[in-house]
């Protein structure tokens, strides 16, 4: 259809020929953009739950307090309508939006510095065809003195290192293309990479998992206990795509990056994402485990067999797409417990996709056992089938409960 809009208007007069070019230029970029906003998760981000797309208010819980998304439609005045081209360009890239305000990190520039020319100007065609909403947002919501914004010029300084994305010339095509979608716009360190006390990235354990609103989002390098080195590249593809896989289920923050991003993303990115993160070379750090008490192990045995056993199996094993496998899962083996513990205090649902429709729901637990019983039984479940993790204290387990209570 393009092109024959495009050979139509060709016919007219040589000016008019000019004209039809740059449209058809126009709606490539916006189509290219379109797609870049799937790769970069913007509507993941900028769009609360029952919001119109894009126009924010989505609450994000910071370890400094609360951020809440900004309105990115082309309103001209609750959103980003009166911005200039370059204002758009220097936040994405620059963290410094309208009239040169910083910007906070929960806006993953530090990552998107990597992204190309191509990219980022498609991206800002594409935002300016969206639907305009009317909505205004109050971002701010940090408390003195993380609220002000001069203080970026510090943070920047120590954890913003902006460079362009450059490729491997000793890798694949493939690799290369994962390397920049997960480096770059999929900026996929936001949350996978632990933080230093400035809530700067560790750079230096990239990927190796980091606590995020109230979970944990799990080591995703090459590691064998705790990452996802025993998971194909097939496995990795098909849980990108829909959500699940022999392994395990999506859900918290990582079922919202599936519906918006992962599950929309091309073939051929998939596949290219899971060259690059089963050969990125980066390497974990594995926490020393004490083997845990045996006492501790009969009794997380006991409450798994009678609360967890009928959909799990007693061998560990669940059931794919339903019940998650527990045996030889990164997940439950990861260093930091606090997903583990979340689901079972406060139950979860997976994310249903098209392809994957069900979205299976795990109950609560935490009006059934106590601090003690969640601990012995989280530190059964990491500690059996050849698992192999750090036991759970009681103690840990009373902190997330009372975190939970108050969370919204």
């Amino acid at each position: 259809m393009r092109r024959f809009i495009t050979t139509a208007l060709l016919v007219l007069s040589s000016g008019a020929a000019v004209h039809a070019q740059t449209v058809t230029q126009d709606f490539g970029a916006v189509d290219r953009g379109r797609y870049v906003s799937i790769l970069a998760d913007c509507g993941g981000c900028h769009t609360a739950p029952g919001g119109k797309p894009f126009a924010g208010g989505l609450s994000l819980e910071t370890p400094f307090g609360r951020l809440v998304t900004p309105n990115i439609t082309p309103d001209r005045d609750t959103g980003i309508g009166n911005w200039t081209d370059a204002e758009f360009i220097s936040a994405v890239r620059k963290g410094r939006g309208r009239h040169g305000t910083r910007l906070y990190p929960a806006m993953p520039y530090p990552t998107y510095s990597k992204m190309s020319d191509q990219d980022v100007t498609a991206l800002r065609a594409y935002f300016k065809t969206i639907e305009p909403v009317r909505n205004e947002v109050f971002s701010n919501q940090l408390p003195f003195p993380f609220n002000i914004r001069a203080s970026m010029v510090v943070w920047n300084w120590i954890n913003f290192k902006p460079e362009p994305f450059r490729p491997d010339t000793s890798k694949s095509a493939d690799w290369n293309r994962g390397a920049y979608i997960v480096q770059g716009p999929g900026h996929c360190g936001t949350c996978h990479t632990p933080k230093n006390l400035l809530g700067g990235d560790k750079t230096e354990n990239a990927l190796n998992g980091a606590a995020l609103q109230g979970w944990f989002a799990p080591n995703i390098t090459p590691a064998h206990r705790d990452g996802i080195g025993r998971w194909s590249k097939e496995e990795l593809v098909r849980y990108l795509k829909t959500g699940t896989n022999d392994w395990t289920l999506a859900s918290g923050p990582m079922s919202e990056a599936v519906t918006h991003s992962t599950s929309q993303m091309t073939d051929d990115d998939l596949n290219a994402i899971a060259t690059y993160l089963k050969d990125s070379g980066l390497e974990t750090t594995d926490a020393q485990v004490t083997p845990p008490d045996q006492n501790v192990m009969k009794v997380g045995g006991a409450i798994y067999k009678d609360n967890c056993a009928a959909c799990h199996r007693d061998n560990g094993q669940g059931e794919t797409a339903l019940f998650p496998r527990l045996a030889g899962s990164a997940l439950v083996q990861q260093n930091d417990p606090t997903t583990l513990m979340r689901i079972v205090l406060q139950g979860s649902r997976a994310v249903a996709t098209d392809l994957a429709p069900t979205g299976p729901a795990m109950p609560p637990f935490d009006w059934r056992l106590n601090d003690a019983q969640v601990a012995a039984l989280l530190t059964y479940v990491r500690n059996t089938w050849d698992n192999h993790a750090a036991a759970v204290d009681s103690g840990t387990v009373q902190k997330e409960r009372q975190w939970l209570a108050k969370s919204p």
